[in-house]
């Protein structure tokens, strides 16, 4: 048998290490999608990360709980969608406020319960719609508030406060990022 006559395996194109003069190749392919994906996640996840950081920080400094999953639901609306009527600072702050009014009422003439939590969602999505300020993590807070009853006079100015934490979040991360969209589109 000749050594000419047997088959040689061929390099596949893209292994073929590139020839001199000729620019290396392209990269294609899922490996370098998923670069490209954690790539433009870095930004916004530590925007949101330190967000709620801060949150969780600032709560254990005064002892109160200032991080509640509404707001982190929150953040990730605002800093995946920030162009978005959802997301913008009006809707943001006041959909909150409105979350907590909705829960207050319902604990002023109903004990916490599963039932009356419930309700209190369903009233801060009425609610949020008619002030045209949709926001639907709001309905979680509405829940915390009948369900874990916060005294108002510390609750609500901490809610406020976060939620403006997390629109100057949404802001800053906006002007770091140069490839990021605008935030916010209006403030009204």
């Amino acid at each position: 048998m000749d050594l000419d006559s047997v088959p040689t395996r061929r390099p596949s194109p893209g292994l073929m290490p590139p020839r001199d003069g000729a620019p290396p190749p392209k990269r294609s392919g899922r490996l370098h999608r998923a670069r490209a994906a954690v790539a433009a996640a870095l930004p916004g996840t530590g925007a949101v990360a330190g967000v709620l950081l801060a949150l969780a920080a600032l709560g254990a400094m005064i002892g109160e709980p200032v991080l509640i999953p509404s707001l982190a639901a929150s953040a990730a609306v605002l800093h995946h969608t920030p162009t978005l009527p959802t997301a913008q600072p009006r809707t943001v702050v006041g959909a909150h406020l409105l979350g907590a009014a909705a829960g207050y009422a319902v604990l002023a003439a109903a004990p916490s319960s599963p039932w009356s939590a419930a309700l209190a969602g369903g009233l801060t999505f009425a609610a949020t719609s008619l002030a045209r300020t949709p926001h639907s993590p709001a309905c979680a807070t509405a829940v915390v508030v009948v369900l874990q009853t916060p005294a108002p006079a510390r609750f609500v100015p901490l809610l406020l406060g976060a939620t403006v934490m997390l629109v100057l979040g949404g802001l800053a991360a906006s002007r770091l990022n140069g490839a990021a969209p605008r935030y916010p589109v209006r403030w009204w």
